[in-house]
Parts: C-alpha cells; structure tokens; sequence
C-alpha cells in the first residue's frame, strides 16, 4: 500500500490475519481487551541460559551466549547464542521423525493458533512418574469439559516443570542412565489424531513420548499425521482446561526439525 501509514498497515495486516486463522479470539474481545491493557495472557515459555535441562547425548551442549559487541567498545549491545533445535520450549515439527513430512519453516500459520486443551494428570504422575496419558484420561475430560475441539493443542499437565531448576531431577535417570518422566501414550496419540482431528499435542517434559521410549511411537504416530509437538512447556497451571488460545511463535529455520519457540495463551 504505498504512501500509506507504516504502522497502520501492520495493525490492518496483523489484524486480518487473526481473523482468517483466529476468529474466536477476535469474537470473543480477546484481543481488544490485550490491546486495551485489560486482558489475560499467560507466557508458556522458558527462558534461554546455560543452566536449563536439555537432551542427553553428546551431540547436545548446553545453551550457548556470548557477548560480541558493546555499548562502551561498539555504541551497541549484541550477542551469539546457539543450540539444538529441540532446546528450551520448543516445537517438533513432522519431518522431525518422518521422512518427506513437512519442516518446521512449512508449518502453516493457522496451525499456530489453536484452542488449548489442558489435561491435568499431576496426581497421577506423583504415584507413578513413567505415567502415560491413556484414552480413558481424554474421556474422562470430555465427561467433564465437552468434546475435544477440531484443530486443538493438547496439552498434558504433569507438573514437572517444577524439576526444570533442577536439570538431573528433570531428566530423572536411574542408575543405567534410563530417563523416567511421563508421556502420551501411542493409544492416546491415535485417539486424538484420528478422532478428535488436532493440530498437536504438548507437554511440560523433555518429550512427549515417556522417558523409557526406545521407540518414540508418539512422535511417529504423531509426526506421520502431520502433527507438530511442543515440549518443555511453562506455567501450564495457569490454564484452564479449556477456553484459552494458544500463539505459537517457533523460529523457521529452513528445512528443520524444529526450532524454540515463544508460547502465549489468551485465557477466556
């Protein structure tokens, strides 16, 4: 739009954007109430630094960030990070476990804001922290909350992001270095794709797939489908189970496997 107002066409630009991929944020006044200063947002993410958990294995480090200019050398403040794609609060996008599926550069807008299911398994996981999330979980939500919505982000809250200080606590290895930490089941990840018809699943572990996996059959039921994931998830308590939009802002990098993310939740 040429001799236009800079910052109106960006308003007008993001503006149709979220009425093509978002309309129940905008008919609901969600993000007239966030422009206002009056609504509710919930940041789902970790901040970056050496010290946070991280995959095992020597090909993974940890976070990476130095210094490569100043203010008093330079007249400017700016630094190099780096790190694995699966590092911190990230997205696993398809082509992460199947071959020919889509990178994480390809993933659509509109599967980027969803509805937020929360599934609340913390009692469960304190008695047995291997625990898989089963069909008969998601049933018992629906009892309670109403079906699933199509195209929907859910999210199993186990409550072990309180390990996250805690980096060995979070991987939670035993003595032959076997992780144990809960997941999705396969059963589960079948049920939600083929019946419920999501956009992904996430989780506030290191993976989706419990800690003993040898096999990773979450990811490649879930990857096969064209499904993203989101692992090491935040403040997934501050959610209702269901109501909430989550905006997924991932970096796309081209051709890979995933990238950080920055999560926002707009609660109802």
């Amino acid at each position: 739009m040429k001799g236009g107002h800079p910052m109106k066409e960006r308003v007008i630009a993001i503006a149709l954007l979220m009425s093509a991929v978002a309309p129940s944020l905008l008919a609901q006044g969600r993000l007239e109430r966030v422009l206002a200063g009056r609504g509710r947002v919930v940041d789902l993410t970790h901040r970056l630094n050496p010290a946070i958990p991280y995959w095992p294995g020597e090909q993974y480090r940890p976070f990476e960030f130095r210094t490569i200019a100043t203010l008093e050398r330079d007249g400017v403040f700016s630094g190099f990070f780096a790190m694995p794609e699966h590092m911190g609060t990230h997205v696993d996008a398809p082509n992460h476990f199947v071959a020919g599926q889509v990178s994480v550069d390809r993933l659509r807008p509109e599967q980027l804001i969803a509805p937020a299911v929360v599934i609340d398994v913390r009692e469960k996981v304190a008695r047995n922290p291997d625990y898989q999330l089963m069909v008969e979980d998601i049933r018992q939500w629906e009892r309670r909350y109403g079906r699933i919505p199509r195209g929907a982000v859910v999210f199993m809250y186990t409550g072990w992001g309180a390990r996250w200080g805690n980096p060995e606590a979070y991987r939670n290895r035993d003595a032959q270095g076997v992780m144990h930490f809960p997941g999705f089941s396969p059963e589960a990840a079948e049920f939600l794709v083929h019946q419920r018809q999501i956009h992904g699943i996430g989780i506030d572990t290191l993976s989706v797939d419990f800690g003993p996996s040898r096999d990773f059959r979450v990811h490649h039921i879930m990857h096969g489908a064209g499904k993203y994931h989101l692992e090491n998830v935040a403040r997934l308590g501050l959610l209702p189970p269901r109501g909430a939009i989550v905006v997924i802002g991932v970096l796309p990098i081209e051709g890979g496997s995933g990238g950080p993310a920055r999560i926002f939740a707009f609660l109802p």
